[in-house]
């Protein structure tokens, strides 16, 4: 009985830590990007940009939907955000390119591998997502 009350605690403590490890931790973007102006003006064209540029680098992880559920997700240690909803759309669009050209942890930095203005029309086909 010792022993299964000894399992019992070490099984909780593992499981709590390994929660804790997986809650994303806050993203701060600094002042200068936060409040950055999309250069890329909305509409179809930029849009039709985003997705395919979407598609190819981003949906693997976040899903074609930009819901979080693409493929790889499952092996990542934390959930990728799911960019329908209201919180995610709150972000100004210099947080979402941002986050999207430095990147952090498991989110690749795409500086260098995508030019700005690929990124905004990355932004905005991510504005889409809105439900």
């Amino acid at each position: 009985m010792k022993r299964f009350k000894l399992f019992i605690a070490c099984s909780l403590i593992i499981f709590s830590g390994v929660s804790l490890m997986a809650q994303p931790k806050p993203w701060v973007v600094p002042a200068n990007f936060k409040s950055m102006k999309n250069t890329v003006v909305f509409g179809d064209a930029s849009t039709k940009a985003g997705q395919a540029l979407y598609t190819r680098n981003c949906a693997s992880c976040h899903g074609r939907a930009g819901l979080g559920d693409g493929v790889k997700a499952r092996a990542l240690k934390t959930f990728p955000g799911d960019f329908s909803k209201a919180d995610f759309q709150a972000q100004t669009d210099g947080d979402l390119f941002y986050k999207t050209k430095i990147g952090r942890d498991e989110m690749p930095k795409y500086e260098g591998k995508l030019s700005d203005e690929d990124i905004w029309n990355v932004v905005n086909y991510m504005r889409s997502f809105k439900k």
